[in-house]
């Protein structure tokens, strides 16, 4: 049950599509005085290295965050390149920048970092992690954080934990569900909290990742996420970012080898109560992301929805 980790595929690109809509959504709510919970059901260790071991075992970041590094670098160059680079996109790698020294992207922050650096004193960040030695480490590493008061670590399943602290005393908050789908029965949990977090507190807004993979749950659990948006008064939106495959016919015996990347090639966020702004700002987005990073076949992006 606890074979995965997420610091083997930090930086990829879903953690791309993920946390660049995490810094938007944080953006926008932040506009808002009112004190704003955040409630990340599967926090993982928290923060990254991409230069060490574990990063490094399948290189998942070289083809995601790394790619996306090397083309806003490029656009730098030049005045009019600049000035093309979507806006979200340029505030999501300056929160990735500042967990950095001045010129160096061996850091990356998983989302309890970028929850943090968007931190306000008013608001609260709650972070739930099972997984023993994730937890551990998140709960060390947050100690040492300047806002450490604001934030309490559980070691605790987020998607049992969550309905405890729904509705938050300031009616306001952003849940983030990015479970690692390890178990087939994670689709169906994620699902089923998701229906019950809005029952318990419909304004809230809810974040949901999820890998677009072949597996019939994958399938369903899309296929529900549009239905439970069909309820009277419910807005939401989708993006589905898919970077291709590689043509190379040696390329999936050295994902199997762990010499390359993961043959992950889409994902896809889903949110409910969004801000009416994220649809337009993943439209304005995820042209530039995906030229970036698309793989020579079959690579796309989507956006739906009704917010927007």
């Amino acid at each position: 049950m606890f074979s995965y980790r997420h610091a083997f595929h930090a930086g990829n690109h879903a953690d791309v599509l993920k946390h660049l809509t995490l810094v938007a959504l944080l953006r926008y709510l932040g506009q808002k005085e009112a004190a704003l919970t955040l409630i990340d059901t599967h926090a993982g260790a928290g923060v990254y290295r991409l230069d060490q071991e574990q990063a490094r075992t399948s290189a998942e970041s070289d083809s995601g965050f790394g790619r996306l590094v090397a083309a806003y670098k490029r656009a730098q160059a030049t005045e009019q390149s600049r000035l093309e680079v979507p806006a979200a996109l340029r505030d999501y790698l300056e929160v990735v920048q500042a967990c950095n020294a001045p010129g160096q992207w061996r850091v990356y922050p998983g989302s309890p970092w970028i929850a943090h650096a968007l931190l306000r004193p008013q608001d609260q960040l709650k972070l739930f992690e099972v997984h023993p030695s994730d937890s551990r480490l998140l709960e060390r590493q947050v100690g040492e954080l300047q806002r450490a008061h604001q934030i309490e670590v559980r070691r605790s399943d987020g998607f049992t934990g969550l309905r405890a602290l729904l509705p938050p005393p300031s009616r306001r908050a952003l849940v983030l569900m990015d479970p690692s789908y390890e178990l087939k029965t994670d689709y169906a949990a994620a699902f089923d909290c998701l229906q019950d977090a809005l029952k318990r507190f419909p304004g809230g807004c809810y974040a949901l990742w999820y890998p677009v993979l072949g597996r019939p749950e994958a399938h369903s659990l899309a296929r529900k996420l549009k239905t439970l948006g069909a309820a009277p008064g419910r807005s939401w939106v989708r993006a589905e970012l898919n970077v291709g495959v590689s043509p190379s016919p040696g390329h999936s015996a050295l994902v199997a080898q762990g010499k390359a990347h993961s043959s992950l090639s889409a994902s896809a966020m889903h949110v409910f109560n969004p801000p009416y702004t994220l649809a337009q700002t993943w439209r304005e987005t995820l042209p530039w992301l995906l030229r970036a990073l698309r793989e020579p076949k079959g690579a796309s992006w989507t956006v739906e929805g009704n917010g927007g």
